[in-house]
Order: structure tokens, then sequence, then C-alpha cells
């Protein structure tokens, strides 16, 4: 099997933060128009902005990863795939484990996602726990 190593993973997630960053950007202003039109204080377009992006950014790694494609954007352009151990497409409640045990991943100073370099499947932490693997096509 042909794991997808750290410097992959790095660069897929490079391009992930960019197009969801990008996204989030764009809703803010439709949420500060949005929000002058019906009155809205300052914090609560802030507020109303950031559940929007948590929400696609939760929704864009979930569904696409559980999807036929297997993959994000950023996957997608680096030839990478999320698999179950046995290389099969996961479900979309196995790719939600996967997304919010990622929370996990960063505690402490991001060593759940050095794992991903430094064990023999190339899983972080994240993958262990929701048993997945990354695999190049």
């Amino acid at each position: 099997m042909d794991y997808a190593g750290f410097w992959k993973r790095v660069g897929a997630w490079i391009i992930d933060a960019v197009l969801t960053g990008f996204v989030g950007f764009v809703q803010g202003i439709v949420v500060a128009i949005m929000g002058v039109g019906m009155q809205w204080s300052q914090d609560t377009a802030i507020i109303v902005a950031q559940v929007f992006a948590l929400i696609f950014g939760w929704l864009y790694f979930t569904i696409l990863e559980s999807s036929k494609l297997q993959a994000t954007i950023g996957k997608m352009a680096l030839g990478v795939v999320v698999t179950d151990l046995a290389g099969n497409r996961i479900s979309f409640g196995r790719a939600n484990g996967r997304y919010f045990s990622k929370i996990l991943s960063g505690i402490p100073f991001g060593f759940g996602f050095i794992m991903a370099g430094t064990t023999a499947q190339k899983q972080g932490l994240h993958d262990k726990i929701s048993n997945c693997l990354v695999m190049s096509r």
C-alpha cells in the first residue's frame, strides 16, 4: 500500500486552508451585508460569520472525504484519498469522527498531526482514532 507521506498531506492541507479561508472571507462579506440590512450589531455579524465558517469547514471535509471522490480538493490536487483500513471509502459518520478527532491531534503542539510523519502507516492520531488511512492514488 502506498501511504501518503507527511509533506504531501501538509501540501493538501495548505490548499484546503486557502480554499476554505477564501470561502470564509466571502461568507463574511455576505454576512456583513446581510447584517447591515437586518441592523445587526458588529458582534452579532461576527458570530454569525464564524458559525457559518465552522459549518462550512466541517461539511467541506466530511462530505468530500466520505464521497465517491474520497478526498478534498487539496487531497485531489496532490493525488491522495482517505480510506478505511481495508482501502474502502469511509462513511459520513467515520468522516465526522476523523474531523472532530483532529481537535485531539492538535493537543499538545500538534503532536497528533506530526505522528503522520513517524508511524508505519503514516497515520495521524485522528486517523488512528477513526481507523482511517490517507493513501496515494
